[in-house]
């Protein structure tokens, strides 16, 4: 719509090397002659550049391609008089190796407020390519194009399915955007190129987005193709190298079959892609680039490639720069007239060659200062998780993060809250993954799994696995970051809160006991500061209080009562659901269990809980205790081994426990048949619900309501399932940005964490829940999503299954749970003082429960 960058440049306040600071423009005659009359630095510089606009202005009228995306060489187009003698815009694109840009005056450009997307799709990205010039006719403000290799990528990763499902058929597509001051008049846009499409003998299939969130699920398609054709599952790695180059869009047809063709002419597979509208093709290519024969071969095909594009009348860059990648193929495409025009160019800026020497000029050769080469070999510690995607090795899986920064965007998103709330480069997704990688080559970072850089740099990852999902690469730093923590703490003490909260477990199994003599402790002034102070917890923190009755107890308590008054047997004939007791709904809000087993046996199935003390460890991923959470998941597989080999569908009600079974139990035990099985049938409440039960009537509950998804959650198991249950039984819900609460497990329970927890939170969450209207209500399934509600705003959340319950109960009847939905300070008294009187306050007891707990800590 716009143009280049250099198109929208005005003004250039630089610095050279040597110190001298000026503003640079467009520079008249008379202006032109006053520089020179000063004398001076800007002087002698203005006269370098005038004298090489004079001796090569004829060669670069005729060599320089006049095509929309030139970005190869230095912008010697623009010291030509008919340019404007424009400094600015002639420095645009050099790269560093001139001067500093301090700052840049731009042009403004209006951006429509209403668009609209068209997706046209022929047999092939060949005809794709030939039908631009005809749509470049129409006026889009944007034309995107993209090949059937690439949303076979998208596929195989797993990612973007809503996005692929609203593609019309095809081989090849074209995404035309139309932009005007209303809606209507960017509809009409596009569907005056539908007409003119449509009276082709073989008219292409066309679909119309006029929603933008649709627009946006195909959007993300294009938008993610560097990542997808980056690491694809059952491929070798693909890489940049001859990735944007350019050509004028009349002649990319042409231009893409040859290039494919000589592609296949080396044995070499790339998805085509790019701006297509001016004419810029994107690809990654599997270049062997770790052995000589490899390295020998990936040279030949650049200066071919480069050979062809330049047959075209194209330029080898169209966008990303020349560098030292393709600085040394630039000779092929202007000839060594111009190249030494360009040694000019930066002579009078940087006479002494020091600014980022060996780039665009006198470069270093494409195949020196690979990052791999003929003599990568990494270092490969042995690893707790198997990362079978990247084949056992911790060091390739540190090489897929390709530097797309994704990671890096201000707005809502999954990825990545810590880099969000700090800005800092080291605590973004695309940092922490290349510091991983300098750890595996042992050059920068040489201490291995002792490095104090990585270990700061992992700190503040939430463990959120958004990265997981929304990195179009798919980095997974909370995997890094559990299997990182778990070699550095090797023969160490680790800090207080690992213990606390990684061994929840244990603790919570122990207060069982007695909750009302641990609520007294965790609750009530003096005595709670204390606790927080040995638990290692941030004084503004509040501990979530003991129920005064663990789910399992209610339940098994219910279910001999039903035995002993004879229950009917249509119960036992009833399809048999196993609903996962994870520790924080067990032992903290049993509540939710209980309307769990309400709203599962109201739709017909039998519950059934394990006997079993049983835990999926979440916690202890987070603090790298990768020991014990093995030998619990072996003893989950132990355990339930009759259950899943009966096909027993799993409901779990907490994400972070469903997102074990279904993630880290498989990365740890790729090869157990019981984990890939025990995977298969664990299902979120919602997700069981849409699968075992989809025509299953449900009541109706007209609420409006503020619907906040696990990270988790979202990451994994997508929102997709909860969403259609609320909409079955008529709840009208808002969904605030997709960011993360902040609290992430016990990592807002830590007391260097509780600022950047509570910052994280008010990105988005806490905002929505204050302003959210009083009969609005708050729904989040996460444990310590509902927590960071309670003790951020005035409001509690419900999960799912209550939600469900309530409806089921009818919207007048009284909550099963002791507290109301609002009011967290009433909701903890409540607690405290339920368990305080089921306990008796015995002073056995709390010697008993104390020493023991005193015991255990002890221990570990």
């Amino acid at each position: 719509m716009a143009g280049k960058t250099d198109d929208n440049i005005e003004e250039l306040e630089i610095l050279t090397y040597d110190g001298a600071r000026m503003k640079v423009g467009a520079t008249s005659s008379t202006e032109l002659e006053r520089i020179l009359q000063q004398g001076g630095c800007r002087a002698e510089i203005y006269t370098k550049l005038q004298t090489i606009a004079v001796t090569y202005g004829d060669l670069v009228r005729q060599r320089f391609p006049n095509i929309p995306r030139r970005v190869s060489g230095y912008n010697l187009n623009y010291l030509l008089p008919e340019n404007g003698f424009h400094i600015a815009r002639a420095l645009v694109g050099s790269e560093g190796t001139c001067v500093t840009i301090l700052e840049a005056t731009c042009r403004l450009v209006e951006s429509p407020p209403e668009r609209v997307l068209l997706v046209v799709a022929y047999r092939d990205i060949y005809q794709c390519a030939d039908h631009v010039p005809e749509i470049m006719a129409h006026k889009p403000i944007g034309l995107e194009g993209f090949d059937d290799l690439l949303v076979g990528y998208t596929r195989a990763k797993g990612i973007n399915s809503e996005g692929l499902a609203l593609l019309p058929e095809g081989g090849g597509w074209l995404m035309v955007e139309f932009g005007a001051e209303t809606a209507p008049e960017a509809e009409s846009h596009a569907r005056g190129l539908m007409q003119a499409l449509g009276r082709d003998p073989n008219p292409p299939n066309m679909r119309l987005y006029t929603d933008k969130q649709q627009a946006k699920r195909v959007w993300d398609v294009r938008e993610s193709s560097l990542g997808v054709t980056s690491h694809v599952p059952g491929e070798p790695l693909n890489w940049e190298g001859w990735e944007d180059s350019a050509v004028a869009p009349e002649k990319l047809g042409g231009y893409l079959r040859a290039l494919r063709q000589m592609m296949a002419a080396y044995a070499y597979k790339g998805s085509l892609y790019g701006h297509f509208g001016h004419g810029c093709v994107h690809t990654r290519i599997n270049f062997d680039l770790q052995s000589t024969e490899g390295i020998a071969k990936f040279r030949k095909f650049m200066e071919e490639a480069a050979d062809l594009v330049v047959s075209y009348g194209g330029s080898i860059s169209g966008e990303h720069g020349d560098g030292q990648s393709r600085a040394e193929l630039l000779p092929k495409m202007f000839g060594p007239e111009l190249v030494q025009a360009f040694r000019e160019f930066k002579f009078a800026w940087d006479p002494d060659w020091k600014m980022n020497p060996g780039k665009l000029i006198e470069p270093y050769k494409l195949d020196e200062n690979l990052r791999l080469g003929a003599t990568y070999s990494p270092w490969e510690p042995k690893t707790n998780f198997q990362f079978l995607a990247d084949h056992g090795s911790l060091a390739q899986a540190t090489l897929r993060c390709v530097g797309v920064g994704k990671c890096r965007r201000e707005e809502g998103g999954l990825m990545c809250p810590s880099y969000r709330a700090t800005r800092d480069e080291e605590h973004s997704t695309r940092g922490r993954a290349h510091l991983l990688w300098e750890m595996t080559q042992g050059e920068v970072v040489r201490d291995g799994w002792r490095s104090e850089e990585v270990k700061e740099s992992l700190d503040l990852c939430l463990a959120c696995k958004g990265c997981k999902s929304e990195c179009p690469v798919g980095v997974d730093v909370a995997t890094y970051k559990s299997e990182f923590l778990s070699h550095y703490y090797e023969g160490r003490i680790r800090p207080r809160s690992a213990y606390a909260f990684g061994n929840i477990d244990l603790w919570a199994r122990l207060a069982a006991h007695a909750p009302g003599l641990v609520n007294l402790t965790t609750q009530l002034p003096l005595l709670r500061d204390i606790s927080k102070l040995v638990a290692g917890i941030p004084q503004q923190r509040s501990i979530p209080a003991f129920a005064p009755q663990t789910f399992k107890a209610w339940f098994h308590h219910r279910r001999r009562s039903a035995v002993s008054n004879n229950a009917s047997s249509s119960d036992a004939e009833a399809l048999p659901v196993l609903l996962w007791p994870d520790t924080f709904n067990n032992y903290f809000l049993p509540a939710t269990a209980r309307a769990a087993v309400d709203v599962l046996e109201t739709a017909g199935f039998r519950v059934i809980v394990p006997q079993a003390n049983l835990c999926c460890g979440r916690p202890l991923y987070d603090h790298g205790m990768l020991d014990r959470a093995q030998a619990l998941l072996l003893q989950i597989l132990d355990e339930l081994s009759p259950e899943i080999e009966a096909g027993i569908p799993i409901v779990g009600l907490e994400p972070s426990c469903v997102a074990v079974l279904r993630d880290e139990l498989l990365n740890l035990f790729p090869h157990d048949e019981r984990a890939q099985a025990l995977s298969r049938q664990t299902f979120l409440l919602s997700e069981f619900l849409e699968t075992y039960a989809p025509h299953v009537p449900l009541p109706q509950l007209n609420r409006k309501a503020i619907l906040h998804g696990h990270c988790h959650h979202k990451s994994l198991m997508k929102m997709t399932a909860e969403e259609a249950v609320l909409r079955r039984i008529g709840i009208d819900f808002h969904t605030p940005a997709p960011g993360c609460c902040g609290m992430a497990g016990s990592f807002g329970f830590e007391p260097d964490k509780y600022d950047l927890s509570i910052a994280i939170g008010e990105l988005e969450l806490l905002p929505a829940v204050r302003q959210a209207p009083a009969d609005w209500l708050i729904i989040a399934d996460g444990f310590s999503c509902r927590e960071q509600i309670a003790q951020g705003s005035p409001r509690c959340a419900l999960h799912l299954a209550e939600v469900l319950q309530m409806a089921l109960n009818g919207p007048d009847a009284p909550q099963s749970h002791p507290y109301p939905e609002s009011g967290r300070t009433r909701r903890r008294e409540a607690e405290v003082l339920h368990s305080m009187k089921r306990s008796g306050l015995g002073l056995v007891a709390l010697a008993a429960g104390g020493a023991l707990l005193w015991k255990v800590s002890r221990n570990h």
